[in-house]
């Protein structure tokens, strides 16, 4: 009868033991999967701010109608390197899924673009300005949909 009693004695720690290391490991997952997330949704919240600030001053030099256009190409030129967006750019490209990836791709191609005509001298009122507007405007607006879509498709426990 000992042995017996030993034995369950044995078997109710193993078991506590296992349930307790399943229950430590679930927990730091979890925690892990929200680390993660949280981060994730930072970066994306700053590469966003990055690419709206560097836009914003895109669109002010390319309303300097009387700034001379070398002038107004310097602050495209400078809106674009102090945007931060390039740096912001690889770290989504290292962390999102696919779908990001070339939502962020297309839109900072717009982004480029966009700078690259205020170099040429385009002004916000030229079709050509006015046109590729919209289109980073668009490319803005899905990217903005797809990092929420993947946030939402991976939400905190």
């Amino acid at each position: 009868m000992q042995w017996g009693s030993l034995i369950s004695t044995v078997v109710g720690a193993v078991i506590g033991v296992l349930a307790t290391l399943a229950a430590d490991l679930s927990r730091a997952k979890r925690t892990r999967q929200d680390s993660e997330h949280n981060a994730r949704r930072q970066l994306y919240a700053d590469y966003l701010a990055a690419l709206a600030s560097t836009r914003n001053h895109l669109r002010l030099a390319a309303r300097s109608a009387h700034t001379p256009p070398e002038e107004r190409a310097r602050k495209a030129i400078e809106a674009f390197k102090e945007g931060n967006a390039y740096e912001l750019r690889y770290q989504v490209a290292l962390i999102s899924p696919q779908s990001v990836i070339e939502a962020s791709t297309a839109a900072f191609r717009a982004l480029r673009e966009l700078r690259d005509l205020i170099e040429e001298g385009a002004l916000h009122t030229e079709p050509s300005y006015l046109d590729l507007r919209d289109r980073w405007e668009e490319y803005f607006a899905e990217l903005r949909t797809v990092m929420r879509n993947d946030l939402s498709s991976h939400p905190p426990r």
